[in-house]
This record gives structure tokens, sequence and C-alpha cells, in this order.
């Protein structure tokens, strides 16, 4: 059985950081990429980092960019997010999410966020329940 399980969560203040861990079972890491997303309140979901199975491509969206990274580790079947100078537009559910459709050159790699105006979420197959970061002072 498939599992995705967010940690690392929790109320920080504007300017702090946190790193948000998703722990992988029932799957082989070789075959997924795997993306994070945040649902933040009132919001649609948004895509904001999805890493390739080889981890030879990362994607972040333009609020992740420079602030957020991506990174994971096959062998202990974990996927980080390390946040950096959160803000408090940054308080939202995360998710994680496994992405095993797109092959290219020995990898499952990243989709877009969006194409043609539509977000590929409906890409990720496999989802965690999440994991509540609140930024306020």
């Amino acid at each position: 059985q498939p599992r995705l399980v967010e940690s690392g969560g929790g109320l920080v203040q504007p300017g702090g950081s946190l790193r948000l861990s998703c722990a992988v079972s029932g799957l082989p890491m070789a075959d997924y990429a795997i993306g994070w997303f945040r649902q933040a309140p009132g919001k649609e979901r948004e895509g904001l980092a999805c890493i390739s199975s080889s981890s030879g491509e990362k994607r972040y969206s333009d609020s992740a960019k420079g602030r957020f990274t991506v990174s994971r580790d096959n062998a202990e079947n974990m996927i980080y997010l390390q946040m950096n100078n959160l803000k408090p537009e940054d308080t939202g559910i995360y998710y994680c999410a496994a992405n095993g459709v797109r092959y290219w050159s020995g990898a499952f790699v990243c989709p877009p966020f969006e194409v043609a105006g539509r977000t590929t979420d409906d890409e990720y197959k496999y989802w965690g329940q999440g994991t509540q970061v609140t930024v306020s002072l």
C-alpha cells in the first residue's frame, strides 16, 4: 500500500525556517518524481517544488524559488523541503505527492506546474495527508 507521510510543520515567525519531511513507503523511489504543494486558506492548491527520481532535475515555482530547496534520499525513502525566510503568505497545509508519469533519459521527471493554463496536479497519483505550516508573530 503506497503511503506518503509529511512531517515537520509548525508555527514559525516571519523570517524563520522549517524543514519538511516526506516519508515514502510502498513505492519504488526510483520510479517517482516527488512534488511539494501548498493549500493556503481560501486559495487553490499550489505547486511549489518537484524533484526527479534521480535528483537530477528540480523545479520551483516563482514563490518558492530562492527560498525553498527540495532534496531526496532514495536510500532512506525520504524527501525534504527546506524553507527559509518564511513569510505569512507561506501559511498553509503542505503536501508531498508522487508522480510516475514522465520518463526521460533514465529518470522520472517533473512536469511543469501548469500546462496551457491548467495545473498538472492530476499527474500525481499518490498524496500524503499534509502538514500544517503557520507563519506568524
